[in-house]
């Protein structure tokens, strides 16, 4: 085919190949243990399953709603009045999305402008500031204090300003691990109060909490809830994150700006699975005993890692595990990560691609949603340097 050779101003000039699609791709070449990429090493429910073959075998098939099947946003509105106490008409301010990345991109999309500011905290996922960038909004970013990852209300009230606009909130936090409390919500109220500050809170790890911990949801707190969208995840929940089944909850304000984008990116979400997930969401048990489940997995790797030199802490929620390799290597945590891949036989994440600034405190994300002998071998493999 012949060369284009128009010009082509980019409108993410930083942006390549991502480091999960770059660390996958190694690991596959050197046939890693694979505890980069954070999606499950296991199947979901065969019920559920078993549940999209039903309807599509019933003919659902075409399009579903634009806002989505009715039946689920009745399901989500009950699960959210059940653990957050929070009221949502499902009619005007639920929306099922093609996962919680489409949720998040068209929030953004409708509601910041210009020269609007987004405060968005450090490390963070991927997503985040180009669909912030894309809408010509800036992003403003403000780091979490380390070893912890906590968020420095004092500091956050310095940058807050007329120009602001969104504050985006992820608990349980990837890559970190870490999770807010009920301090950090009041103290977000107080900061925002008397302010048109809206909060894009992402919660697709809502159910994955340790050590007896309780999510707080931004749900929780009516003033938060008022001028939020919270964003959850099917697929984080029920081990199928390549259904890309995500929701949107949101003021019906908020959602009617959302909704009309969300109708011009994908229009409607997968029909059989939208009925599949609102027949099987009634089985409260599925997500209830989830933190169980992803709890029992994180104290087996984490204990199998302690005859290693890597240290860190538990993480406090989501599937990924932080660990520190300063007392290993000195190479940078992308190569270190690189080199972990081709030598030792385990792919992992380094945190330095969460930051925009590239920050390096040696330190690699380990996904630990896989079978039990994968994260066993892995943690084998790990301990031999």
């Amino acid at each position: 085919m012949p060369e284009f050779n128009a010009h082509i101003s980019s409108k993410l000039p930083q942006v390549g190949d991502t480091i999960f699609s770059i660390m996958s791709a190694l690991s596959n070449e050197h046939n890693a243990i694979n505890l980069s990429q954070g999606f499950p090493g296991f199947n979901c429910s065969r019920d559920l399953i078993n549940l999209v073959a039903k309807y599509m075998r019933k003919g659902l098939n075409q399009y579903a709603p634009m806002a989505g099947v009715m039946k689920l946003r009745e399901g989500l509105a009950e699960k959210a009045y059940d653990l957050y106490s929070a009221s949502f008409n499902p009619e005007t301010e639920i929306t099922i999305t093609a996962g919680a990345t489409q949720a998040i991109f068209s929030a953004i999309t409708a509601l910041i402008k210009e020269g609007d500011e987004v405060i968005v905290f450090t490390p963070c996922y991927d997503c985040y500031v180009p669909a912030i960038e894309l809408a010509g909004g800036k992003a403003i970013f403000a780091a979490l204090q380390t070893p912890d990852y906590t968020i420095d209300w004092e500091g956050l009230k310095k940058i807050v300003n007329s120009r602001t606009k969104m504050i985006i909130l992820n608990s349980p936090h990837n890559p970190t691990g870490a999770c807010i409390n009920a301090f950090d919500l009041m103290s977000l109220e107080k900061i925002l109060k008397g302010t048109d500050i809206m909060v894009l809170s992402d919660e697709v790890y809502e159910h994955i909490v340790f050590d007896g911990l309780q999510h707080q949801s931004v749900l929780r707190f009516p003033e938060l809830a008022s001028r939020s969208v919270c964003v959850f995840s099917f697929g984080k929940t029920y081990h199928n994150t390549g259904w890309k089944t995500g929701a949107v909850l949101a003021p019906a304000r908020l959602t009617k700006e959302i909704r009309k984008v969300h109708q011009f990116i994908v229009f409607s979400v997968n029909t059989p699975v939208q009925h599949a997930l609102a027949e099987y969401i009634q089985n409260k048990d599925a997500y209830l005993e989830l933190n169980d489940f992803y709890q029992q997995k994180r104290n087996l790797f984490f204990e199998a890692m302690k005859a290693s030199r890597f240290k860190g802490s538990p993480a406090k929620g989501t599937y990924f595990q932080l660990l520190s390799f300063k007392d290993i290597s000195d190479a940078s945590d992308t190569e270190y990560a690189k080199q972990l891949t081709i030598d030792t036989g385990v792919a992992s994440i380094p945190v330095s691609a969460f930051y925009p600034n590239q920050e390096d405190n040696k330190v690699l994300r380990f996904c630990f949603a896989k079978e039990d002998e994968v994260l066993l071998k892995a943690a084998e493999k790990l301990c031999t340097i």
